[in-house]
């Protein structure tokens, strides 16, 4: 039999794998997908099911829904995509990794029937996870696209509530570009007769939603109607004043302290209220206040506004849009710092221009690339942002970008490393 690292390097060089590669590894359509559940006699069919879609806040909203399922009783399946630093992370049981056995085996017990498919790296990974969560007798599964909504391989799920974050600009060579046209790839995850909670209210594609809704007799929320939200702010965790359906439940902290997460909680919170509604699950107040306070413990979640290090203080995020990358400068704007220190790197496939129009002028850039193909060419980016007065240098990698950013900082200054979820990848691993 072969070993872990003999399998991962099968999963990463032979397959098709679109967070390396981009456009070249991406699957337009579902019959790779049903043709694995076929050969794997329908896992998702096995366990109940969470379903996530989004631009933006999927993550976070998966982890924290997984954490307050935990905390309830409930053998949790996690899925996510894609990972940070162990391939395993995105395939988690009660918050614990798939083992490293479980891989090696899915893979070698399979691998000619693969071979009659041709699977992407996602669709075999995605197909991995429901095996392993049939195979664990799971309660439930909090299940995240990687992708879109109506092609993603997860779409195959049978959810007992579906959840759409929120919607921007992202991925628009595959998803349409305009807001309209990614709504409706996300609104595809829609089932008949499964409620489904939309974390934003964005007046110019509520219309996509309610036809959708409408079509498939599924009730339509929004989170902003079920859950209120008065924050209450605290230097280590992020603490709010809850309502749900108007009945009061105190104040309720999280871990994670990205502003953004204020519009992931309320998306949570209503999710969990109809999970609760629903009878089979049932979630207590306790439950939701303990499994929020410990999400990060309990599920391993990494990269959302984490700090690596005080003095001088050095955060990471891996908000790579222009969604989420708007957030992220305001936070960074918020932060009392002498000079910013600024770890940038991106993908090729973003719109370069938009984003770096928005961020900060007043901070020393360091230009990278992630060591993947899909990595926009450092000489490129640098030379871009010099010329909208985004002064820096280009470094030949993410950490050597680190380690002389630390070596120039001064105690009170900010570390900013972000722009791409394989910048903060690369620095979360160089930190192990």
């Amino acid at each position: 039999m072969k070993s872990y690292k003999q399998i991962l390097d099968f999963l990463y060089t032979q397959l098709p794998m679109f967070q390396r590669q981009g456009a070249a590894a991406y699957k337009a359509d579902l019959s790779n997908t049903i043709a694995l559940m076929d050969m794997l006699s329908q896992p998702q069919k096995a366990f109940p099911c969470v379903h996530i879609a989004g631009t933006n806040g999927k993550g976070s909203s998966a982890h924290m829904i997984s954490s307050i399922l935990q905390q309830q009783g409930y053998k949790t399946g996690l899925y996510t995509s894609p990972h940070l630093v162990d391939f395993r992370e995105r395939i988690r049981v009660n918050g614990e990794m798939i083992r490293e056995e479980a891989v090696v085996s899915f893979v070698e017990k399979h691998k000619l029937e693969f071979e009659a498919i041709h699977p992407s790296f996602f669709e075999i990974t995605f197909a991995m996870a429901l095996y392993y969560f049939r195979e664990q007798e799971v309660d439930i599964v909090v299940m995240e696209t990687g992708m879109g909504g109506r092609l993603d391989s997860s779409n195959v799920v049978e959810p007992i509530v579906s959840l759409i974050t929120n919607i921007g600009m992202d991925h628009t060579q595959f998803l349409g570009n305009t807001l309209e046209k990614i709504a409706g790839e996300k609104a595809g995850i829609i089932k008949k007769d499964i409620p489904v909670i939309i974390g934003q209210r964005q007046a110019d594609i509520v219309h996509v939603f309610e036809r959708k809704a409408n079509e498939m007799n599924s009730p339509l929320y929004f989170a902003e109607d079920i859950v209120k939200l008065d924050i209450r702010s605290s230097e280590k965790k992020q603490c709010f004043e809850v309502s749900i359906a108007k009945n009061r439940k105190g104040v309720m902290c999280i871990p994670l302290l990205g502003k953004y997460q204020i519009n992931n909680l309320q998306s949570v919170l209503s999710t969990i209220y109809h999970i609760d509604l629903l009878g089979d699950f049932p979630v207590s107040d306790e439950s939701i206040r303990k499994g929020l306070a410990c999400t990060v413990k309990s599920t391993g979640i990494q990269g959302r506004w984490q700090q690596l290090a005080h003095s001088p203080k050095i955060i990471c995020d891996t908000g790579h849009n222009e969604d989420g990358l708007s957030w992220v400068t305001k936070q960074i704007e918020a932060e009392r710092y002498q000079k910013l220190h600024f770890i940038l790197g991106m993908v090729n496939d973003k719109e370069v221009g938009k984003i770096l129009s928005l961020l900060p002028k007043n901070a020393e850039y360091y230009f990278c690339k992630a060591d993947i193909p899909r990595g926009l060419p450092v000489e490129e980016l640098a030379s871009k942002a010099n010329s909208i007065g985004l002064k820096g240098s280009a470094y030949t990698s993410v950490n050597k970008a680190l380690s002389i950013a630390r070596s120039k900082a001064k105690i009170n200054d900010l570390i900013f490393v972000g722009g791409s979820t394989f910048v903060v990848a690369e620095v979360l691993e160089g930190e192990k």
